[in-house]
Protein backbone atom coordinates (compact mmCIF):
# COMPACT_ATOMS: atom_id res chain seq x y z
CA UNK A 1 0.00 0.00 0.00
CA UNK A 2 2.73 2.22 1.16
CA UNK A 3 5.02 1.90 -2.55
CA UNK A 4 1.48 2.89 -4.36
CA UNK A 5 1.40 5.43 -2.52
CA UNK A 6 4.41 7.06 -3.44
CA UNK A 7 4.35 5.98 -7.16
CA UNK A 8 1.23 7.95 -6.95
CA UNK A 9 2.35 10.69 -5.57
CA UNK A 10 5.23 10.83 -7.65
CA UNK A 11 2.76 11.05 -10.95
CA UNK A 12 0.81 13.60 -9.83
CA UNK A 13 3.19 15.75 -8.43
CA UNK A 14 5.44 15.06 -12.00
CA UNK A 15 2.20 15.62 -13.75
CA UNK A 16 1.48 18.88 -12.06
CA UNK A 17 5.01 20.26 -12.82
CA UNK A 18 4.02 19.77 -16.54
CA UNK A 19 1.56 21.74 -16.32
CA UNK A 20 3.56 24.67 -14.55
CA UNK A 21 6.16 24.18 -17.44
CA UNK A 22 3.58 24.20 -20.38
CA UNK A 23 2.22 27.86 -19.15
CA UNK A 24 5.69 29.11 -17.93
CA UNK A 25 8.59 27.61 -20.38
CA UNK A 26 11.22 28.40 -18.45
CA UNK A 27 14.10 26.63 -18.29
CA UNK A 28 14.51 26.23 -14.87
CA UNK A 29 11.22 24.99 -14.77
CA UNK A 30 11.41 21.65 -16.31
CA UNK A 31 9.27 19.30 -14.54
CA UNK A 32 12.19 16.48 -14.06
CA UNK A 33 14.20 19.26 -11.82
CA UNK A 34 10.77 20.84 -9.87
CA UNK A 35 9.32 17.58 -9.21
CA UNK A 36 12.78 16.73 -7.68
CA UNK A 37 12.85 19.18 -5.53
CA UNK A 38 9.22 19.35 -4.93
CA UNK A 39 9.42 15.50 -3.43
CA UNK A 40 12.94 16.12 -1.85
CA UNK A 41 11.35 18.91 0.32
CA UNK A 42 7.75 16.51 0.90
CA UNK A 43 10.10 13.86 2.37
CA UNK A 44 12.24 16.54 4.49
CA UNK A 45 9.28 18.40 5.88
CA UNK A 46 7.25 15.00 6.53
CA UNK A 47 10.46 13.54 7.88
CA UNK A 48 9.79 10.62 5.35
CA UNK A 49 12.69 8.46 5.19
CA UNK A 50 14.12 7.49 2.05
CA UNK A 51 13.96 3.78 2.08
CA UNK A 52 10.50 4.40 2.60
CA UNK A 53 9.67 6.60 -0.19
CA UNK A 54 12.19 3.88 -2.67
CA UNK A 55 9.09 1.18 -1.74
CA UNK A 56 7.48 2.52 -4.66
CA UNK A 57 10.63 5.14 -6.33
CA UNK A 58 12.46 1.35 -7.03
CA UNK A 59 9.40 0.36 -9.48
CA UNK A 60 9.93 3.93 -10.82
CA UNK A 61 13.35 3.88 -11.09
CA UNK A 62 13.06 0.35 -12.96
CA UNK A 63 11.59 1.99 -16.30
CA UNK A 64 14.49 4.20 -16.69
CA UNK A 65 16.28 0.87 -18.76
CA UNK A 66 12.86 1.26 -21.12
CA UNK A 67 13.25 4.80 -21.17
CA UNK A 68 16.77 4.77 -22.51
CA UNK A 69 15.68 2.12 -24.86
CA UNK A 70 12.49 3.88 -26.02
CA UNK A 71 15.08 6.78 -27.26
CA UNK A 72 15.93 4.41 -30.58
CA UNK A 73 12.36 5.07 -31.75
CA UNK A 74 13.32 8.64 -33.00
CA UNK A 75 16.81 7.73 -33.66
CA UNK A 76 15.43 5.06 -35.84
CA UNK A 77 13.15 7.70 -37.56
CA UNK A 78 16.49 10.01 -38.19
CA UNK A 79 18.86 7.04 -39.38
CA UNK A 80 19.80 8.52 -42.66
CA UNK A 81 20.68 12.10 -40.74
CA UNK A 82 22.50 9.79 -38.43
CA UNK A 83 24.63 8.28 -40.99
CA UNK A 84 25.17 11.51 -43.03
CA UNK A 85 26.84 12.85 -40.32
CA UNK A 86 28.40 9.96 -38.80
CA UNK A 87 32.17 11.45 -38.46
CA UNK A 88 31.08 14.71 -37.28
CA UNK A 89 29.21 13.02 -33.97
CA UNK A 90 31.89 10.99 -33.44
CA UNK A 91 34.48 13.59 -33.27
CA UNK A 92 32.24 16.05 -31.86
CA UNK A 93 31.71 13.70 -28.89
CA UNK A 94 35.42 12.40 -28.53
CA UNK A 95 36.08 16.34 -28.11
CA UNK A 96 33.79 16.75 -25.61
CA UNK A 97 34.87 13.70 -23.33
CA UNK A 98 38.47 14.98 -23.74
CA UNK A 99 37.92 18.71 -22.99
CA UNK A 100 34.91 17.61 -20.23
CA UNK A 101 38.03 15.35 -18.46
CA UNK A 102 40.58 18.23 -19.00
CA UNK A 103 38.22 20.89 -17.39
CA UNK A 104 37.42 19.12 -14.76
CA UNK A 105 40.79 17.90 -13.73
CA UNK A 106 42.33 21.42 -13.75
CA UNK A 107 39.52 22.84 -12.14
CA UNK A 108 39.33 20.90 -8.95
CA UNK A 109 43.59 20.40 -9.07
CA UNK A 110 43.26 24.59 -8.88
CA UNK A 111 41.10 24.26 -5.85
CA UNK A 112 43.27 21.80 -4.48
CA UNK A 113 40.42 19.20 -3.97
CA UNK A 114 41.57 15.54 -2.36
CA UNK A 115 42.63 12.99 -5.30
CA UNK A 116 39.90 10.78 -4.11
CA UNK A 117 37.43 13.89 -4.84
CA UNK A 118 38.55 14.52 -8.40
CA UNK A 119 38.37 10.90 -9.21
CA UNK A 120 34.68 10.88 -8.43
CA UNK A 121 34.05 13.32 -10.41
CA UNK A 122 35.59 13.00 -13.70
CA UNK A 123 32.65 10.40 -14.86
CA UNK A 124 30.05 13.04 -14.18
CA UNK A 125 28.85 13.60 -17.87
CA UNK A 126 28.92 9.56 -18.07
CA UNK A 127 25.08 8.12 -17.94
CA UNK A 128 24.73 7.15 -14.66
CA UNK A 129 25.14 3.11 -14.52
CA UNK A 130 28.56 3.51 -16.65
CA UNK A 131 29.21 6.84 -14.48
CA UNK A 132 29.25 4.58 -11.26
CA UNK A 133 31.20 1.74 -12.53
CA UNK A 134 33.63 3.53 -14.30
CA UNK A 135 34.21 5.67 -11.00
CA UNK A 136 34.57 2.24 -8.69
CA UNK A 137 36.87 1.16 -11.11
CA UNK A 138 39.22 4.31 -11.22
CA UNK A 139 39.21 4.81 -7.49
CA UNK A 140 35.76 7.50 -7.09
CA UNK A 141 33.28 7.39 -4.94
CA UNK A 142 30.52 6.09 -6.68
CA UNK A 143 27.17 7.14 -4.90
CA UNK A 144 28.76 10.91 -5.21
CA UNK A 145 29.47 10.49 -8.53
CA UNK A 146 26.04 9.77 -9.46
CA UNK A 147 24.58 12.53 -7.52
CA UNK A 148 27.66 15.05 -9.81
CA UNK A 149 25.67 12.60 -12.45
CA UNK A 150 22.58 14.19 -11.87
CA UNK A 151 23.66 18.13 -10.90
CA UNK A 152 25.43 17.74 -14.85
CA UNK A 153 21.81 16.63 -16.15
CA UNK A 154 19.91 19.44 -14.37
CA UNK A 155 22.62 21.83 -15.24
CA UNK A 156 22.60 21.09 -18.91
CA UNK A 157 19.12 21.10 -19.53
CA UNK A 158 18.36 24.39 -17.38
CA UNK A 159 20.94 26.38 -18.76
CA UNK A 160 22.12 24.55 -22.31
CA UNK A 161 18.89 26.52 -23.97
CA UNK A 162 20.56 29.69 -22.47
CA UNK A 163 23.65 29.34 -24.17
CA UNK A 164 22.19 27.98 -27.51
CA UNK A 165 20.49 31.27 -27.98
CA UNK A 166 22.90 33.37 -26.92
CA UNK A 167 25.54 31.40 -28.97
CA UNK A 168 23.30 31.29 -31.72
CA UNK A 169 23.56 27.48 -32.08
CA UNK A 170 20.39 26.73 -34.46
CA UNK A 171 22.61 23.67 -35.48
CA UNK A 172 20.34 20.15 -34.30
CA UNK A 173 23.62 18.36 -34.65
CA UNK A 174 25.55 20.74 -32.49
CA UNK A 175 22.74 20.71 -29.78
CA UNK A 176 22.18 17.23 -29.73
CA UNK A 177 25.78 16.19 -29.73
CA UNK A 178 26.61 18.92 -26.90
CA UNK A 179 23.64 18.40 -24.72
CA UNK A 180 24.00 14.30 -24.84
CA UNK A 181 27.66 14.50 -23.88
CA UNK A 182 27.47 16.59 -21.30
CA UNK A 183 23.91 15.87 -19.63
CA UNK A 184 22.86 12.87 -20.41
CA UNK A 185 19.31 11.67 -19.92
CA UNK A 186 18.02 14.88 -17.92
CA UNK A 187 19.58 16.89 -20.63
CA UNK A 188 18.27 15.29 -24.07
CA UNK A 189 14.57 15.37 -22.27
CA UNK A 190 15.29 19.15 -22.83
CA UNK A 191 15.79 18.83 -26.70
CA UNK A 192 12.13 17.29 -26.99
CA UNK A 193 11.32 21.27 -27.15
CA UNK A 194 13.56 21.58 -30.09
CA UNK A 195 11.93 18.49 -32.57
CA UNK A 196 12.99 15.00 -33.03
CA UNK A 197 16.19 15.88 -34.86
CA UNK A 198 17.43 17.31 -31.88
CA UNK A 199 16.37 14.25 -29.75
CA UNK A 200 17.61 11.43 -31.96
CA UNK A 201 21.14 13.01 -32.25
CA UNK A 202 20.97 13.38 -28.09
CA UNK A 203 20.45 9.68 -27.70
CA UNK A 204 22.92 8.75 -29.45
CA UNK A 205 25.55 11.14 -28.09
CA UNK A 206 24.39 9.95 -24.88
CA UNK A 207 25.38 6.17 -25.75
CA UNK A 208 28.45 6.43 -27.73
CA UNK A 209 29.68 8.86 -24.50
CA UNK A 210 28.74 5.96 -22.27
CA UNK A 211 31.65 3.95 -24.17
CA UNK A 212 33.91 6.29 -25.30
CA UNK A 213 33.92 7.32 -21.65
CA UNK A 214 34.28 4.47 -20.40
CA UNK A 215 37.50 3.95 -22.22
CA UNK A 216 39.13 7.46 -22.30
CA UNK A 217 38.31 7.41 -18.49
CA UNK A 218 40.97 5.15 -17.15
CA UNK A 219 43.01 5.58 -19.40
CA UNK A 220 43.43 9.51 -18.38
CA UNK A 221 43.76 8.62 -14.77
CA UNK A 222 46.52 6.52 -15.64
CA UNK A 223 48.53 8.79 -16.97
CA UNK A 224 47.41 12.02 -15.32
CA UNK A 225 47.38 10.03 -11.49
Amino acid sequence: MKAVLFIAITIIVFLLMMKLHKRFTYPFLMPIVTSTIVLVVGLLIFNIPFEDYMEGGQYIQHLLGPAVVALAYPLYNQRELVMKYKYTIVSGILIAMISGLISVFVMLKLFKLDPDLILTSLPKSLTTPVAMQVSQSIGGIPPLTAVLVMIAGFVGAIFGPLVYKIGKIISPISRGISMGSASHGVGISKLQDYGEEDLSIGSISMGLSAVIGAVICPIFVFIFF
